[in-house]
């Protein structure tokens, strides 16, 4: 069985240096870490252990939403309220930029974009998937040169239908499997956009793929509506799930909280080659903000994998 434990202290934050919160996370080929927040330094990267290596990005980013590494290196980083997805190297400079900087596409009607989410390359394909989002109830596919191909979803409940498309990830077999947050599912498609089923989890907010021998699924699920806060076991933990989406196990304590083995809001998530795993949490947003008076509490986790 796959044990995990909490690396308490992870990673080493130059002062003054802050996230605010972290909002994101994404891992490259040789275990480096990237780290898209909302503080001063919008792109913040770490070696695996947690020693800081650059940032980049100040004064670039309306509001840091999702961050990918593609096999080539280079990043792809979403900027939610800004309405665009950037194509940059690992040093920030753009080499591209999907969407229209500050112009949002109407507000549901499934145009590009608003307020996007999340993006993934497609292990298969090598296409560009892009969750749609905040403004949208879409999902949208890019050649990796910007050519759109194809966009599906709409708002509602059905099969093929989302609310609030969050986050998502593609299998190695060309399954897209993307967080559909406040209908509580995941929903996996094929890369056209054909439905092939649903997954309910409590509120997912992240979801992300294992690497090398690691088929497996990693699924952060979010809270819940302030009326059930107190009441245990539901959301604010990982949940790990195999390739026909069966729990393996899960991690994360039973209530949220600031401790090492607690979540608050995990918004975005990673795994490295060592199959550890990185939660971005909005934990300002979820619980900082609304503490008297308003703190930046804890909002970026390391777990290691214990194989037993």
């Amino acid at each position: 069985m796959t044990a995990y434990e909490p690396i308490e202290g992870w990673p080493l934050i130059p002062h003054p240096m802050r996230f605010v919160e972290a909002t994101s996370v994404a891992v490259d080929l040789n275990d480096r870490v990237y780290v898209f927040n909302r503080g001063p330094n919008p792109m913040m990267v770490f070696e695996r252990d947690g020693t800081f290596v650059e940032s980049w990005g100040s004064g670039e980013y309306v509001r840091p939403h999702g961050v990918f590494v593609m096999p080539d290196g280079n990043l792809l980083v979403v900027d939610d309220l800004n309405h665009v997805v950037n194509m940059t190297t690992t040093s920030g400079e753009v080499l591209m930029t999907l969407g229209t900087p500050g112009k949002p596409a109407e507000w549901q009607a499934g145009g590009i974009f608003n307020q996007p989410t999340d993006a993934w390359l497609s292990p298969t394909s090598g296409d560009i998937f892009i969750t749609d989002g905040y403004g949208n109830s879409r999902v949208h596919r890019f050649q990796q040169n910007g050519a759109h191909v194809l966009s599906w979803g709409e708002p509602g409940t059905k099969p093929g239908q989302f609310s609030l498309p969050h986050n998502l990830t593609i299998l190695r077999d060309g399954r897209v499997v993307v967080c559909d947050r406040e209908n509580f599912r995941l929903q996996v498609f094929d890369e056209n956009g054909v439905f092939l089923k649903q997954v309910h989890m409590h509120r997912p907010m992240s979801v992300t793929s294992g690497r090398g021998d690691d088929e497996n699924i990693y699924v952060g699920e979010g809270g819940p509506p302030e009326v059930q806060h107190g009441v245990p076991r539901l959301g604010q933990r990982v949940v790990v799930l195999d390739q026909e989406f069966n729990e393996v196990t899960d991690f994360g304590d039973d209530l949220p909280g600031e401790a090492p083995s607690q979540f608050l809001a995990p918004h975005g998530i990673a795994v490295d080659s060592h199959g550890d795993v990185y939660i971005a949490e909005v934990s300002y947003t979820a619980y900082g903000s609304k503490q008297k008076p308003p703190h930046e509490v804890v909002s970026l986790r390391k777990w290691r994998r214990n194989s037993g």
